[in-house]
């Protein structure tokens, strides 16, 4: 029974990411104000800063304990898979990707996660538009975090962070040199955006369109797609 009431306390009040304090404590404090103004103005600040506490929500999750795994780096919905030119501004523009797009809406948890474990060869911020993150042209026009990373099997793989039409920042913690395990937090966006993994042409999406993702645990490809091994275990990261 105490075991029942420690998750459901959990589920009830999450454990939030550090970046969303101040913005929950901006929302009160204008509820506070507006119940002073007028009662129901109030209530709805409360439902608004209910709303905020669970955006920055923080949950823990487990990933899958397998050799070369490529997990989604974020909760969401597979937008698009493609195969195009890698990101010019990673040097990548003459090699050819399956590039799978993760659609994260304002009721996603939006806290990003390592889709592989791996060393973080580049970084690149670009400052950008705020088209809306469904559409292609958000890959090329958006303001995003651009990331390289060399995998443990030795497969290069990138990550894009991508500003969407409410977002406005983007926050990545990863910087070259860092090594990452695989479903390690790395950064978060405000507010509504999309992710986008690029994988060899010869490592084969396991996921489809529409599908829904969990970021850390959803396995979206094998680096060696010779070997599509069942899972033996989990990890806790």
């Amino acid at each position: 029974m105490k075991n029942i009431d420690i998750s459901l306390a959990k589920y009830i009040f999450p454990n939030i990411n550090q970046d969303g304090w101040k913005f929950v404590s901006i929302f009160a404090l204008v509820t506070a104000l507006l119940a002073l103004v007028w009662a129901p103005l109030g209530f709805v600040g409360l439902v608004l800063t209910v709303w905020c506490y669970y955006f920055f929500r923080d949950p823990d999750r487990i990933t899958p304990k397998i050799d070369d795994v490529v997990v989604s780096p974020a909760d969401g919905v597979v937008q698009m898979i493609t195969r195009v030119a890698g990101p010019e501004e990673l040097g990548l523009q003459t090699k050819t990707f399956n590039r799978i797009s993760i659609f994260m809406s304002v009721f996603n948890v939006h806290v990003n996660r390592a889709p592989a474990s791996g060393e973080i060869v580049k970084t690149e911020y670009i400052k950008g538009k705020f088209f809306n993150a469904t559409l292609d042209k958000a890959s090329r026009d958006n303001e995003r975090q651009l990331l390289l990373m060399k995998t443990t099997s030795g497969k290069n793989i990138a990550f894009v962070q991508i500003a969407g039409l409410v977002a406005r920042r983007i926050v990545c913690l990863a910087k070259a040199g860092d090594k990452y395990e695989a479903g390690a937090r790395f950064g978060w966006i405000r507010f509504g955006s999309r992710l986008d993994v690029y994988l060899p042409t010869d490592v084969e999406p396991l996921v489809c369109i529409g599908q829904t993702m969990t970021a850390g645990e959803t396995i979206l490809a094998r680096l060696k797609a010779a070997s599509q091994e069942r899972p033996e275990g989990v990890v806790r990261s």
